[in-house]
């Protein structure tokens, strides 16, 4: 009689890879949004911008920093069980 193939595929482990890819991915993209209206723009210099667009662009950035902070920590919350 012929087993059936058994499924030696971690399916855990490929969870556990995809939180770290969407960890780096958003950070990632959170950062590169950041300099590009802070540095690129201006909005983060004081030599190029005025008060009320800095104070718009850092309460924008730490607001956005706190929602990051905060969807980490959703996502991570949960441990993996050990192997």
């Amino acid at each position: 009689m012929e087993e059936e193939p058994k499924d030696n595929f971690d399916w855990q482990l490929l969870q556990f890879f995809i939180k770290i890819v969407r960890t780096v991915f958003i950070g990632m993209f959170w950062m590169l949004i950041n300099i590009f209206f802070g540095l690129y723009l201006g909005f983060a210099d004081p030599a190029e911008s005025t008060p009320l667009r800095m104070f718009l662009f850092y309460t924008w950035l730490v607001l956005s920093l706190a929602g990051y902070v905060y969807y980490l920590w959703r996502l991570w919350r949960h441990k993996m069980p050990p192997p």
